[in-house]
């Protein structure tokens, strides 16, 4: 079975600087243009995942702003939607986040399991021999994935699943 336990909540609110307005509304305009990232000229939005156990999400993109959540689960699949300098706008599978610098994010997929006793097949294929289940909110490896299933895996079990079953993929991305 895989199993993860999720955690985040907010904290106590700090003293806040300001961001320069404008600078943050190019850098959103200059993704939302092209769907590429101003700073990494990555696609925007895009998965990762926090890379240690603890991740601040700041109300904007510097120390000085106030931490509104805090990602407390090592692999955690992350979505980006915004890039500001050195600072990333993440959200969780619930649309919960905020601005985390980027040395905190890993290009290291991961994936959280979505419906309960989701079965893991040896194949993408629902006919074939299932060899675990994983219970939602089980984080797992992302690995290879076609158009409609993804194989994923843990330290106790891999297998293929639905597409639809997870959390941390787009519903037409393609992975080797």
């Amino acid at each position: 079975m895989l199993v993860a336990l999720l955690t985040a909540g907010p904290v106590a609110a700090q003293e806040e600087d300001e961001t320069p307005p404008d600078a943050l509304a190019v850098a959103q305009a200059v993704a939302n243009q092209n769907g590429r990232g101003p700073v990494t000229n990555l696609p925007i939005p895009r998965f990762v995942s926090l890379k240690g156990s603890e991740g601040n999400a700041r109300r904007g993109p510097s120390l000085g702003h106030r931490i509104d959540w805090v990602f407390t689960h090592s692999g955690m699949p992350l979505r980006v939607t915004a890039e500001f300098g050195h600072w990333r706008r993440v959200e969780d599978r619930d649309g919960a986040g905020g601005w985390i610098h980027y040395s905190l994010l890993s290009g290291v997929r991961s994936v959280i399991v979505e419906e309960d006793l989701t079965n893991l097949h040896a194949r993408p294929d629902e006919k074939s021999a299932v060899v675990a289940r994983a219970e939602a909110g089980a984080i797992a490896r992302l690995g290879e994935c076609n158009r409609d299933w993804c194989e994923i895996s843990s330290d106790d079990a891999d297998g293929w699943v639905p597409k639809t079953a997870i959390w941390g993929v787009a519903p037409d991305e393609l992975r080797d």
